[in-house]
């Protein structure tokens, strides 16, 4: 069974550089054996965030692969913060918000784009953990997707 960081460089990517917090909060905090993640939001990587309404400027496959790369924002906050991939024992709960249309409905199909990494870093039993999906009437800065999550670490 291969570890976190060996399937991070399988997947032959790059991690985003996360910038600093621009507002008061931390990206991640460890309390105990669990790590929290603040929401993390799509950023190109000249520090711009991409923008869209989903239903509107995107279509929900267009949105499921910027809910990926939150993703990747999450697992570059999370390196950040423990060094390693490896010291995550398992996901717990993720909770993603989209910026859609009021008919959109298709919410868990975007958010799928975050979770499917996530297995594909952990595995089919510690990748997966609770979720919720749901529709925002907007989000900062016109974002199409904020995904923020809950981890359990390795003693």
């Amino acid at each position: 069974m291969m570890s976190a960081e060996q399937n991070l460089a399988k997947l032959n990517v790059e991690l985003p550089v996360i910038p600093k917090p621009k507002a008061i909060y931390k990206p991640c905090l460890i309390d105990g054996k669990y790590l929290y993640v603040s929401g993390h939001v799509p950023i190109n990587p000249d520090g711009s965030r991409i923008q869209g309404k989903v239903g509107a400027d995107m279509d929900a496959d267009s949105a499921r692969k910027v809910a990926r790369h939150v993703g990747m924002c999450i697992l570059a906050s999370i390196k950040n913060q423990l060094g390693s991939l490896d010291k995550v024992k398992r996901v717990i709960k993720i909770l993603g918000m989209v910026n859609a249309v009021p008919d959109f409905t298709l919410h868990p199909h975007v958010i799928n784009g975050c979770s499917e990494l996530f297995v594909e870093i952990w595995g089919e039993d510690n990748g997966v953990g609770v979720r919720s999906a749901v529709g925002m009437g907007s989000l900062p800065d016109g974002i199409p997707v904020e995904i923020e999550g809950l981890f359990e670490l390795h003693d």
